[in-house]
């Protein structure tokens, strides 16, 4: 009898094992993970991040299961997967793969079942490619903000981050040593119980929401609910991925599904590592090339804000948008996802981390005057360059300051895997990132010796050491 894809899924996440993981992948594991904790880190004394830890404290007292990063405090495994789940995304800093952000789900829910069950290193290496390549695999198979057709721009009616829940249950199901039988009942679970796509309302209501595109904590939390309710022998439905007219297709609200893009070479073909790009900055990948340009001219010319007499920039058509394009700035949230605000703050040239967000700089007059001089239109090749490379993002400023007009332009953002080397995010950036983003949480010499753990992961005997470091306030 032919196996369902949920099925084939669940073959796959009970049959890999560290030692079957290419270098490749392993290396990526870590380089996330690493990230990912530092994007938290930054993130505690936020108001999301707040809000996040708030909440874990008042579901998860009393146990002492798992940690929150950056807190002292322990609670259960589901309430620090929800806390963990917003710190990483609070930032919007933290990295990205098909379909969006994946790394929250997975590694929040990774962090504390691995905490819970003491894992091992490579336990936790091989949770964390499993969640990576299921969420890469479903965002493949259904609509992508970024999809084009018969040259055109075709952005989704409906979409959102909520797939990677399939990644994040497979993870908790390894980690938890559960039969196929009983990951891919967690699987149909998972997909029955997914959060919405409400990413269209986010982006198209300003001003924004501090739900975002979904709540990763209720996200975390859902594969959870998934991966456990499956163990304690709920059934969950093997056929949801193969039915296209009922199955999660319809449901999730996707127009388009290539469930090949599930299957095929699963467990051969790891593509998640190719795909995953890093953030330099707070804000949105959707410009993070303009924000490139800015700093470019301002560096390289000495350009001071009060110099500059405007700020024109070009950009992929789908960005003007009114999340994007809003100038209200009522508190950090706004700030994090304008696209003027964003190039305003990059024109002051402070190193990019929770700097950017403190409310002194993104209400200061300095920033909010300079906001006023930015305008956009599309970039006028922005499908044809994302035809020919789906990292594309084509970005073009024009900054006028002494009587002239400085260009800039880019195609590939900083920290995206593309055929121009300069745009990878080596290892040495990514540590010095995460130091940054530590630094006020964490002293000099727990954050270094984070970064040993996690660089050299595969030789820890305990995944707690890791959290007890990462937890560790100054």
């Amino acid at each position: 009898m032919t196996k369902t894809i949920v099925e084939k899924l669940a073959d796959f996440t009970a049959a890999t094992t560290f030692d079957r993981l290419p270098p490749g992948v392993v290396t990526e594991c870590k380089r996330i993970l690493l990230d990912s904790i530092g994007c938290a880190l930054a993130g505690i004394d936020f108001q999301k991040g707040r809000a996040g830890r708030d909440f874990a404290k008042m579901m998860g007292a009393g146990t002492d299961d798992a940690s929150i990063i950056g807190d002292a405090v322990r609670v259960s495994i589901p309430a620090a997967a929800f806390a963990n789940a917003e710190l990483i995304n609070t930032m919007d800093m933290d990295a990205v793969t098909v379909p969006g952000h994946v790394a929250p789900a997975v590694l929040s829910t990774v962090m504390a079942v691995g905490e819970a069950k003491s894992s091992t290193g490579k336990e936790i290496i091989e949770a964390v490619a499993i969640g990576h390549e299921i969420g890469n695999r479903l965002g493949r198979a259904v609509d992508n903000l970024r999809d084009t057709r018969h040259g055109e721009s075709t952005p989704p009616a409906v979409f959102g981050y909520t797939n990677p829940i399939f990644g994040a249950a497979a993870s908790i199901a390894r980690m938890r040593g559960q039969s196929p039988v009983t990951i891919a009942n967690a699987l149909g679970i998972a997909a029955c119980i997914s959060p919405v796509n409400s990413m269209m309302s986010w982006i198209y209501h300003a001003p924004a929401t501090t739900i975002k595109y979904t709540l990763k904590g209720s996200l975390a939390l859902q594969a959870v609910t998934a991966a456990f309710m499956a163990e304690y022998g709920h059934r969950g439905d093997l056929q949801v991925l193969d039915d296209a007219e009922y199955g999660y297709r319809r449901f999730i609200g996707s127009t388009k599904w290539e469930p090949q893009h599930i299957v095929n070479n699963l467990g051969v073909d790891w593509r998640f590592p190719a795909e995953t790009s890093y953030k330099p900055y707070p804000h949105c990948r959707v410009f993070n090339a303009l924000l490139d340009c800015v700093i470019s001219i301002v560096e390289n010319h000495d350009i001071q804000p009060h110099e500059i007499d405007g700020i024109k920039v070009y950009v992929e058509g789908f960005a003007e948008k009114p999340v994007w394009v809003n100038r209200e700035i009522a508190d950090v949230h706004d700030a994090q996802f304008s696209m003027y605000h964003g190039i305003a703050v990059a024109a002051h040239r402070l190193r990019p981390g929770k700097a950017w967000l403190e409310p002194e700089l993104i209400h200061s007059p300095s920033v909010m005057k300079l906001m006023a001089k930015v305008t956009s239109e599309p970039h006028p090749d922005y499908v044809k360059l994302l035809t020919g490379n789906a990292a594309s993002r084509p970005a073009r400023v024009q900054l006028m300051a002494r009587g002239r007009t400085f260009i800039e332009e880019k195609r590939y953002p900083k920290g995206s895997p593309s055929p121009d080397p300069d745009t990878f995010m080596t290892d040495e950036e990514l540590i010095a990132k995460f130091t940054h983003n530590a630094q006020g949480t964490l002293s000099g010499t727990v954050i270094q010796e984070v970064v040993e753990a996690l660089m050299g992961l595969e030789h820890v005997g305990n995944w707690r050491s890791v959290m007890k470091l990462a937890c560790r306030q100054r």
